[in-house]
């Protein structure tokens, strides 16, 4: 069951391993929008942020509802935001940190 978990682990990692996914991730943040509202705040293509909801949707990480014709994509797991955030705060502290190290070297 262990390795089974790692496995699902990495492969999650995987599908979170690309910039526009993560960008589209932080865009839904706890809210439901659709392709064109995703669009407008990204400034990616439609065809792009299309393909990436597919990706997402098909790995678990985003789930849909439809209203009428729209579609509204959400983050399927809340924690999945949570995560994130910790993970993007490490990244800020250890860039603090190696710029800490770089201003102290130039003294």
């Amino acid at each position: 069951m262990e390795n089974e978990l790692f496995d699902m682990h990495a492969e999650l990692c995987k599908t979170l391993s690309d910039p526009k996914r993560l960008r589209i991730l932080y865009l839904l943040g706890g809210n439901e929008k659709s392709v064109s509202e995703l669009v407008k705040q990204s400034g990616l293509r439609q065809a792009n942020i299309s393909q990436h909801l597919a990706i997402l949707r098909q790995k678990g990480v985003v789930s849909t509802k439809r209203k009428g014709k729209l579609v509204l994509y959400r983050i399927a797991f809340p924690k999945m935001v949570k995560a994130c955030n910790l993970i993007r705060e490490v990244l800020l502290e250890q860039a603090e940190q190696k710029s800490k190290i770089f201003r102290d070297g130039k003294k």
